[in-house]
């Protein structure tokens, strides 16, 4: 007689089946509602990383006024009657160079004051036919500066016509407005984040509602809260990292393609007084760390809110079951 066949335990069985057929996620590919949730990150992303990127360039732009107004001062020469304008300027120079303190004494050429009026005066203006003044920029010692008083006297008898600017009036006014607008902008940038962060929780929780059945029948066939939990994190924290470092990616390209035009399109009227208002459109380390920061936050808060939403339906589920008359009510 032949022994009967043994009987397959509930393991073996499933690991036939398994065998048998291929595994299919227990999340469903990106669905219409995981794409908007995509769409929505990658915006917010994208405005969050270019308000970052633009307080990091205030901020480097208001700590270089203040070291350029630490380190340097201006002489102007006005033009006068009578007055050999290039001879003054060689005397300025000297003059300033004679005080301990003056380190270097750099004489603005013609092209580059010419350069300076273009953006009011036009190109090819004739600078004998107007009385345009020539500056000197003297770089100091910052920690033992000259005697600025000493050095407008001594101006004042060689060329009467020359007049020292340290700078200080002006640029503290103007260091003060970049400091309130980084103070405003660190502001905005707080906006930004929170409505972020608001946008995806409300995002991603209509986003689950879509999936809301898929955790009805996971959790009717006996699967753990955990596990359904960590299956709609994993799902969701892809989406939140593609839709973060489209949007972070996309504002970093900006940034470069502005940084691009900005270096190709030196020595001209329209870079000069951009640079001079904005500085350079490039990020520094801290820029580009801050970019990748929002990103990894962003997912992040799209996966916790995802796992948060499916224990708090999972709740529902239970309570509903248990008593029959929410249902009714919902």
């Amino acid at each position: 007689m032949t022994e009967p066949a043994p009987r397959q335990t509930d393991t073996q069985k499933k690991e036939r089946l398994v065998s048998l057929r291929p595994t299919a996620p227990i999340v469903p590919p990106v669905n219409v509602s995981g794409r908007a949730l995509m769409v929505v990150i990658a915006i917010m992303s994208f405005l969050c990383a270019v308000t970052l990127g633009t307080v990091t360039m205030v901020q480097e732009k208001a700590e270089t006024w203040q070291g350029d107004v630490a380190s340097e001062i201006t002489i102007q020469v006005k033009p006068a009657d009578g007055l050999d304008m290039e001879k003054a300027l060689l005397d300025v120079r000297a003059v300033a160079l004679s005080f301990p303190g003056a380190l270097t004494a750099e004489i603005v050429d013609r092209r580059a004051t010419a350069r300076l009026l273009e953006p009011w005066l036009g190109e090819g203006f004739d600078m004998d036919a107007l009385p345009v003044p020539r500056l000197v920029i003297v770089t100091i010692d910052e920690t033992a500066p000259p005697d600025f008083n000493a050095i407008r006297q001594s101006l004042a008898a060689t060329v009467p016509s020359a007049t020292l600017d340290d700078h200080r009036a002006w640029a503290s006014r103007l260091i003060t407005m970049a400091r309130i607008t980084v103070f405003v902008g660190v502001g905005i940038l707080a906006l930004m984040f929170a409505t972020t962060m608001l946008t995806v929780i409300f995002a991603t929780r209509g986003a689950m509602v879509g999936n809301r059945h898929i955790v009805e029948v996971l959790h009717f066939v006996g699967a753990e809260t955990g596990f359904i939990a960590a299956e709609f994190q994993k799902h969701f924290l892809i989406i939140g990292l593609k839709g973060a470092a489209i949007g972070g990616g996309l504002a970093t390209a900006a940034f470069l393609v502005l940084g691009f035009w900005q270096s190709n399109s030196m020595a001209t009227a329209l870079n000069d007084q951009v640079t001079a208002l904005f500085g350079r459109f490039t990020l520094s380390s801290a820029g580009y760390f801050g970019i990748i920061g929002i990103v990894v936050l962003i997912a992040g808060m799209t996966a916790l809110t995802t796992r948060l939403t499916v224990i708090r339906t999972i709740g529902e589920i239970d309570r509903q079951r248990a008593d029959p008359s929410l249902l009714e009510i919902g």
